[in-house]
């Protein structure tokens, strides 16, 4: 269990990417991790763009990023609502200002962006983003997965293998340095 006692945080709201979603929770879980879901209300059902339904833990206002070891926003259309709530922008800077892992993929750049924290990182996500990072600073690329020291990118569900691959490895990196 490479990431037993790793505590990771991951934002939910409607219409998230399913297998974006469950896939990289799932996995972390597989391999040790705590993963808790936080959205807009705790004890809540909220469905993925294809139906899957899962259950929140806490609101957004109740985790502390000095809880958890790492950050991760699925992709679907639930990053546009995300990154209207002011405790998720909060969050997403203060888990980058402790230089903890962050990952998003897909339309999850858009979190990312309206916190503020892209300038100057190279990133990918769905194409459809592209300008929205690029205009946030980042340096945009089409590959499956990037790593830019704290944060990791992705794509699209074909490239979550390799997108959670590193997204584990940056978590254990991190853990080892503190």
């Amino acid at each position: 269990m490479e990431l037993k006692g790793y505590k990771v945080l991951a934002f939910v709201d409607e219409e998230f990417e399913d297998l974006e979603m469950w896939y990289p929770v799932l996995r972390l879980r597989e391999a040790g991790a705590e993963v808790h879901l936080a959205g807009p209300k705790a004890n809540t059902v909220y469905h993925g763009k294809y139906g899957v339904p899962l259950t929140t833990e806490y609101t957004f206002g109740e985790v502390r990023a000095a809880d958890y070891i790492g950050l991760y926003v699925p992709g679907g259309w639930a990053p546009d609502k995300l990154r209207r709530y002011a405790d998720v922008l909060k969050l997403t800077r203060e888990f980058h200002e402790a230089e903890k892992p962050i990952a998003h993929i897909c339309h999850a750049g858009w979190v990312l962006a309206s916190a503020k924290i892209c300038a100057g990182y190279t990133m990918t996500s769905t194409p459809g983003i592209k300008d929205d990072l690029e205009n946030a600073g980042a340096i945009w690329v089409d590959e499956e997965v990037v790593v830019d020291r704290n944060i990791v990118s992705g794509r699209r569900p074909p490239d979550l293998p390799a997108f959670l691959r590193e997204f584990v490895r940056v978590l254990v990196e991190y853990k080892t340095k503190s």
